[in-house]
């Protein structure tokens, strides 16, 4: 038989990457979202494989409602990608982001833990629990200092998961996720918005793009990858908690020169600061060590800022044509 995954927040970025990855090594994909009739699910459509994917409404800080669906659905293996999944919304909408990821990933683990079936859990960590680490790269012996209520949130998670694998010994583990991104991230993520306008700079559709802070620095992978990363994690013999990373930081600045150079532009031309983009706090410099993932799991990152951003611009162009 094959195995049976359920992808909490199956429609985001990685939710739809996941997807992809899962189907094509046979499993039978189930997908949440909190209004599945409703919801557009526009990234597994993007991808072409929307009709190959089981569909189910959940709302993960309803814990009837998350044991309706395990027990419905008994998967195999549960991916947790759902929650609140921006840092500069979280600290707008703090109550909502502590209780979609953090109440959220307490209902599974204890939906989990009252079936007694043998699911293993996938969590969404983040590398925002750690907070600024300076030039140390951090790694899954890093403290946590989340500075935004996002990463106090995926903090909280964290330990509910290390909590739930010690005490009851459940095989879940977090997997702690740097930067990564794809042409379907949204532009409410900063990355996105930078391609999107320099593209539109470079069709005359726009004439300046306005960012915040473009003096942080953050490592920058290719989110495709990352959701290997994850899939690996759910097939060892024993859970742990594994940092993804390329183990290479650049500037946001870096980030947007790039963009901007790839359309034949000079960025300082047309990228004005706005000050009411700025964070109340921002982690200053962000440096993962993947090296646990390479020995353990055998994962490595192919693809650094600039690939990203290359691939980003292209994909982006297709749009124009």
């Amino acid at each position: 038989m094959p195995k049976k995954a359920l992808i909490c927040g199956v429609s985001g970025q990685d939710g739809a990457y996941l997807a992809e990855l899962l189907l094509n090594k046979g499993y039978i994909v189930c997908g949440t979202s909190r209004d599945a009739q409703m919801s557009s699910f526009n990234n597994l459509v993007r991808l072409g494989i929307h009709d190959q994917i089981k569909l189910a409404s959940v709302a993960l800080t309803d814990f009837r409602s998350v044991l309706q669906v395990l027990t419905k659905i008994q998967p195999d293996e549960v991916y947790n990608l759902a929650g609140q999944s921006s840092v500069g919304l979280s600290f707008e909408q703090p109550v909502e982001t502590l209780e979609s990821i953090a109440t959220g990933t307490l209902n599974l683990l204890e939906a989990i833990r009252f079936i007694g079936a043998p699911i293993k859990l996938y969590n969404a960590g983040s590398s925002e629990c750690f907070g600024n680490t300076g030039e140390q790269p951090a790694d899954e012996n890093t403290p946590f200092r989340p500075r935004s209520p996002y990463g106090v949130a995926k903090a909280t998670a964290f330990w509910e998961v290390a909590n739930y694998r010690e005490a009851y010994g459940l095989f879940a583990c977090s997997g702690i996720l740097y930067n990564h991104e794809s042409p379907l991230r949204p532009e409410r993520f900063v990355t996105q918005k930078i391609i999107s306008g320099a593209c539109r700079i470079a069709k005359g559709e726009q004439n300046h793009l306005y960012l915040g802070n473009i003096s942080v620095q953050r490592d920058w992978g290719w989110a495709p990858e990352y959701v290997e990363a994850m899939y690996l994690m759910l097939q060892q013999n024993e859970p742990d908690d594994y940092v993804i990373a390329t183990g290479e930081t650049s500037k946001l600045e870096d980030f947007v020169a790039e963009a901007f150079a790839c359309l034949g532009l000079d960025w300082q031309e047309y990228v004005t600061t706005d000050g009411s983009l700025l964070r109340p706090t921002d982690i200053v410099i962000g440096r993962g060590n993947p090296a646990n993932a390479k020995e353990k799991l055998g994962w490595q990152a192919q693809y650094t800022m600039k690939d990203v951003v290359r691939m980003m611009i292209e994909d982006k162009q297709k749009d124009y044509l």
